[in-house]
């Protein structure tokens, strides 16, 4: 039988990672290169040409699927490097943008200053019409005033339109007419509804939604336009699909209209691979921690299944905040997304001194292009990386399996500089560094366990990317979280879990209504609408009817309050018993999320939710070989704990370890693509497909 391959190819800050991996026996081959952050897509078809050639008698046609995880969205908002883009909105909301909302993220700085508007007031204009919140027409459409707006915008020479009219999201009669109107007077220019990109709400949201989708579909379209000939040219004629937020896939086509949906392409892969790990070792709840070059990604898994936020922000910087307060530092986006929280403390994020003479760690990156110290292309600013080079956690001649170098000798002068402006030695500075960016991320695992109402010690840290597994443990220590599980080829782990992702697309259509008086019929039709919509595009992208999933969600909060908590429906017709249940389980999220909860008050619908889902089949991985090797340990090394100081500790090929095998630390644990830190305290065993198993020892 003729092997079938699948590729997954996930570009970062500082590496693009890929993955190809034999569908029949689990047999997976990797690679890591440095990102072309210049064009990403470089990388990626290098990624590409790297993995087919490491086998010779794999036919670019024999590969299933190809799966991409893309951070070009994402860099397009926070470099400013959207399109021009013009906001039509209803007569008398031309300042919506300038207005924004009262929130802030702190509310006693009376310096805030809120984010610039996502267009700027000229290239607002207004059209003349009304809908009130029922969706009834108070003021027609008037064509004129359309026709003016459109002469404007094409003066301005915008290449983009996002069109937000009032109440759109009830009923999008105007919208339609007016993208009719805008699409026939301004050709080549990019024109984007409200009503089809997010039929939510909230004017402020879904405004920035539908700019942000409008602005990001020249330059994302673009290139995945240009990476789907290349491929094509090398003869990958297979599925080609890409990573949404939400943690399901996309083809290249559909999403090249939908660019907002992939803001959170890239980190939403890792939490999806790590779920996926976690459920193969029969662990459904687990908090996923990416360490990559750039920034660390925190997300959280309940019951094998990512939890998911239906908006977000993105912020003025790849250091994000997400709080409660969505919207306060940035642009709310109003789609699905696997919640993550992020902080800019990546390999690469620099260290440097404050105005007040204190160390700082991050969130500016060396990035790819000149790198760490260490790498020896140019950089000169000390990072994370030399820290770990030299406090002797990596080893300089075998990262990334031998294939990079490192000059130990760089690190130490760019720590050695920094440290003689703090008054401190190199390695006391090393030291400081590691501690501040371990603080700072155990902070991270706080916001998506604590404050969303799970208890740290109950879940279990899943570490991937290149330094994940190394700062794991004193991660987990610093929150109470007493078991690790370092997944098989950590570093790439966030390209394998593109190979396990499903096709999902998310719908919604606000509906705000007392639980309690909902007409069962009408939500039934609503949800029959959006399932429509759902199963059209899974028709497109091929898949059949018996792997089709949908899944049917309510937002609800209580009434008078502004926020909601989004609530499982469950399966089969509408009825009243189902609604109770309903209500009974927003009650206890609410009590989980806030500490408490009002059985007595009224709830309320705001929006109807639906995911479509096709279901891909999973890969299965190859079984870890249980015969012991008499090389797996290499020999041992001075490493620096913060406990101890420099220890001599034991060092291990983790490719030669063997199912079963236990080491107690301290030790190191080295893979071509990561290195595990095994702190003293804690033991670590071989668990099936090669999982590391890491535990604190009883004291």
């Amino acid at each position: 039988m003729k092997p079938v391959w699948r590729i997954g190819v996930d570009t970062g800050g500082t590496f693009t990672d890929g993955i190809l991996l034999n569908e029949a026996d689990g047999g997976i081959l990797t690679t890591k290169i440095l990102s072309t952050p210049d064009d990403p897509g470089r990388a990626v078809l290098a990624a590409v040409d790297q993995l087919l050639a490491r086998r010779a008698s794999i036919d670019p046609s024999s590969l299933s699927l190809l799966v991409h995880g893309t951070t070009v969205a994402t860099n397009a908002v926070l470099q400013n490097q959207r399109a021009p883009c013009a906001l039509l909105t209803t007569s008398g909301f031309r300042d919506l943008l300038e207005i924004a909302r009262q929130v802030r993220e702190d509310a006693f700085d009376v310096f805030a200053e809120k984010p610039p508007p996502l267009v700027p007031r000229s290239f607002c204009f207004e059209v003349e019409e009304r809908l009130n919140a029922t969706g009834e027409v108070v003021v027609p459409l008037n064509g004129e005033s359309v026709a003016r707006a459109a002469d404007a915008i094409a003066l301005s020479g915008v290449r983009a339109v996002a069109v937000c009219l009032l109440h759109a999201y009830r009923n999008p009669v105007h919208e339609r007419e007016v993208g009719k109107v805008l699409r026939e007077r301004l050709p080549g220019v990019v024109v984007s509804l409200s009503s089809d990109v997010s039929p939510e709400f909230r004017e402020f949201q879904r405004a920035c939604t539908t700019i942000i989708n409008a602005s990001l579909i020249p330059e994302v379209g673009n290139y995945l336009r240009r990476l789907d000939g290349a491929l094509e040219h090398r003869g990958v004629t297979c599925g080609r699909l890409i990573m949404q937020s939400n943690g399901g896939v996309s083809e290249f086509a559909e999403s090249s209209e939908r660019p907002v949906f992939l803001i959170e392409s890239g980190p939403a892969a890792g939490v999806v691979g790590a779920a996926h790990f976690a459920k193969m070792l029969g662990e459904g709840d687990i908090i996923s921690f990416d360490m990559g070059g750039t920034t660390a990604k925190v997300g959280l898994v309940r019951g094998g299944v990512p939890h998911q936020v239906q908006e977000f922000e993105i912020g003025l910087s790849t250091n994000r905040p997400r709080g409660w307060h969505s919207g306060a530092g940035g642009y709310p986006v109003l789609t699905p997304a696997v919640d993550m929280v992020e902080v800019g403390t990546g390999g690469g994020s620099i260290a440097w001194m404050d105005d007040g003479g204190k160390l700082r760690v991050g969130p500016r990156s060396a990035g790819a292009n000149p790198g760490p110290a260490c790498y020896g292309r140019g950089g000169v600013s000390p990072t994370i990386t030399d820290a770990d080079v030299l406090l002797g956690r990596i080893n300089p001649d075998y990262f990334l399996g031998g294939k990079i170098r490192l000059d130990l000798s760089a690190a130490g002068r760019a720590i050695g500089s920094l440290g003689a402006q703090l008054g401190m030695g190199a390695v006391e500075t090393a030291a400081g560094m590691v501690a501040i960016a371990d603080a700072v991320m155990a902070q991270t695992l706080r916001i998506v366990s604590v404050q969303r109402g799970y208890e740290p010690k109950k879940l279990k840290l899943v570490p991937f990317g290149g330094a994940g597994p190394l700062h794991a443990l004193a991660v987990a220590a610093e929150i109470g979280v007493e078991t690790v599980l370092v997944p098989p080829r950590p570093g790439v782990a966030s390209a394998f879990g593109l190979l396990v992702a499903d096709l999902k697309h998310d719908f919604a259509h606000t509906l705000i209504v007392r639980i309690d008086a909902a007409d069962e019929v009408h939500l039934e039709a609503l949800f029959d609408e959006l399932e429509s919509k759902g199963r059209a595009i899974l028709v497109r992208e091929g898949i059949s009817d018996s792997s089709m999933r949908f899944e049917r969600m309510l937002d609800v909060r209580y009434v008078g309050q502004s926020y909601h908590l989004t609530i499982p429906l469950g399966s089969g017709r509408i009825n009243r018993r189902m609604l109770d249940d309903a209500r009974n389980r927003f009650d206890e999220a609410h009590f989980a999320a806030y500490g408490y909860s009002e059985s007595m008050e009224a709830c309320e619908v705001v929006n109807v939710r639906l995911s479509a889902t096709g279901m891909v089949r999973r890969p299965t991985l190859a079984e870890y070989g249980a015969a012991e090797s008499a090389g797996a340990r290499r020999g041992s090394r001075s490493v620096w704990f913060e406990s101890g100081g420099f220890v001599e500790s034991d060092v291990f090929d983790r490719e030669l370890l063997w199912l079963g095998a236990e080491i107690v630390g301290p030790a190191v644990v080295e893979d071509r693509d990561s290195t595990t830190l095994v702190h003293p305290g804690w033991r670590c065993r071989v668990e099936c497909y090669g999982v590391l198993a890491i535990e604190r020892l009883a004291v």
